[in-house]
């Protein structure tokens, strides 16, 4: 949520099967967005996710059918098995809001959110991810297994009505868009900025990190911690 009101993206790295797809739907319920999911693969070309334009013979004329990208939460499954070329088509939409088709940009929705997820990079068949693609996303982490309670129940709870039906929508694109408002206009105190700015250039610095925190990544540090 986090991210979310920030305006960011989040990026899962975690194995198949702990609740990433159950968690980017249960995210577009609650927020009553149109969510879709898109399974990357090694065939996956940079037009089925952005769209493409196709000759109406009726209409005698090209009309756009767009892409998946194209919602307000999309879960990119497995985005590592798709190669960089294709990845690159999520720069510009996750960056800018917006997607340029045939030279023509057209707008997402303003409350866009993207899912993605990889595998960890010793399994066969990924591409890792490139700098300019990770440094899109605000947040990168594990969702890791649940604990033994947690799991138990998840059992127990096996072919009972899913959770996910019964989930309501407890706001709307506009209030989520009023509420990325009130985030960016909370007050930072020039000391956590100074903060921030410190623990951002230590990145930059440290022998341990290869490549440093870029600004995109300051700024979305502040942004999550108006959040």
């Amino acid at each position: 949520m986090v991210a979310f009101l920030a305006g960011g993206h989040v990026l899962l790295e975690d194995i198949p099967g702990v609740g990433k797809t159950t968690l980017a739907r249960a995210l577009a319920q609650a927020t009553g967005g149109r969510f879709r999911r898109l399974q990357c693969t090694p065939d996956l070309m940079p037009a089925d996710i952005t769209g493409v334009s196709i000759y109406d013979e009726q209409e005698r004329k090209f009309v756009f059918h767009p892409g998946p990208l194209f919602c307000d939460v999309m879960l990119a499954d497995e985005l590592n098995r798709t190669p960089p070329r294709t990845q690159s088509a999520l720069l510009e939409a996750m960056s800018e809001n917006q997607v340029t088709v045939e030279g023509v940009a057209m707008a997402l929705p303003r409350t866009f959110f993207c899912i993605a997820t990889q595998n960890p990079l010793d399994q066969a068949g990924t591409y890792p991810l490139p700098d300019s693609q990770r440094d899109r996303f605000l947040v990168t982490y594990r969702l890791g297994y649940p604990d033994g309670a947690a799991e138990l129940e998840l059992l127990v709870r096996d072919g009972a009505d899913s959770d996910l039906a019964r989930l309501g929508t407890i706001l709307d694109g506009d209030a989520a868009t009023r509420l990325r408002q009130e985030v960016r206009s909370i007050a930072v105190e020039e000391s956590v900025r100074r903060y921030l700015l410190a623990v951002i250039q230590a990145t930059r610095t440290h022998k341990a990190i290869h490549t440093g925190a870029s600004p995109r990544a300051a700024l979305g540090l502040q942004r999550a911690c108006q959040a």
